[in-house]
């Protein structure tokens, strides 16, 4: 019998818990012929959410649990679940369950066709109209800086067989944009559609700075173009002042006009200036995260695995 994994990143989601049993047993209700391990990542939680996940798993076995040490954000805490998850397939679901389960069924019959990711798009967003076109000019931005196929509408709602998952825990490092390594790691895939719920229990820990830098991640993780960018707008900058001098000298020689003083001086030094800063945050960018990655640190350490305590980093 095949075995599956759902895995499922919590924080702060002690009040999601109780609804996040109901509807994984519904699961392995509706899908009987396969072995069910629901895999549930505390990413450092600091309310209950520990205590219930521990209670899930004393009362059934298939519930297991991964505590990591601090809070290291969504992406490390799958990375963790991907080193830990047993299943010939992984699914990943929201600890609060605004993924709908209904989709589950058509993820597995298209995986045991052969699809490898099954991933689910969005059909419609009930964000708000400032989120959703900033969105999409994020990811025509992203499509346009590089030759892979980006996945627009897609979060981490995925079914990913075995292959992929290994393929993804080769890439260790720790400043990760999960969403572009699916992309870049190719095996075949295929979308469906899907409504996404109400958050019935607690708030949201997505808000505007964290997607900000989650943006920020994608780009710098995913393509070098904005360094190329850069490269561009100093040579523009060089040639237009170039241009500009050459101006100054005809209308000089020809018309003896004096050369223009103070605010030419002024806006010239202003736009080189801001392009050169430009450049040197974009240069940064890319520096920090040679800097944290030379470092070779482990990405993420363990507290306990299933009342094992390990207190160390699966490398």
């Amino acid at each position: 019998m095949k075995k599956i994994t759902i895995l499922l990143p919590a924080y702060n989601e002690a009040s999601s818990i109780g609804l996040l049993q109901v509807k994984m047993l519904q699961v392995a209700a509706m899908n009987p012929g396969y072995d069910w391990e629901f895999l549930i990542v505390n990413d450092g939680s600091t309310d209950n959410t520990l205590q219930k996940i521990k209670e899930l798993h004393n009362t059934d076995r298939r519930f297991s649990y991964l505590d990591l040490s601090r809070n290291y954000g969504k992406e490390i805490a799958m990375m963790a679940g991907f080193d830990y998850a047993t299943g010939d397939a992984v699914i990943i679901m929201d600890s609060d369950m605004q993924h709908p389960i209904s989709s589950i069924p058509e993820m597995i019959k298209y995986w045991e066709e052969g699809y490898q990711d099954v991933y689910a798009q969005r059909k419609s967003s009930k964000e708000s109209w400032f989120k959703r076109k900033t969105s999409q000019l994020y990811y025509n931005l992203l499509q346009n800086s590089t030759r892979i196929p980006i996945q627009k509408n897609t979060g981490d709602f995925r079914l990913l067989d075995r292959v992929c998952i290994n393929a993804l825990r080769n890439m260790r490092e720790t400043q990760r944009n999960t969403k572009g390594m699916y992309c870049w790691i190719g095996f075949r895939k295929k979308g469906i559609e899907y409504e996404q719920l109400e958050r019935a229990n607690g708030t949201t820990k997505w808000h505007f700075w964290s997607l900000v830098n989650l943006a920020l991640d994608g780009l710098t993780a995913y393509t070098t173009s904005p360094l190329r960018i850069a490269s561009i707008l100093g040579i523009l900058c060089s040639l237009i002042g170039f241009i500009y001098l050459v101006y100054i000298l005809i209308n000089t020689l020809l018309h003896g006009d004096p050369v223009a003083g103070y605010p030419t001086i002024m806006v010239t030094i202003l736009f080189i200036g801001g392009v050169q800063l430009l450049s040197l945050g974009i240069i940064g960018e890319y520096l920090g995260r040679v800097f944290n990655e030379s470092k070779h640190r482990p990405p993420y350490f363990v507290n306990t695995y299933n009342d094992t305590q390990i207190g160390e980093s699966l490398k």
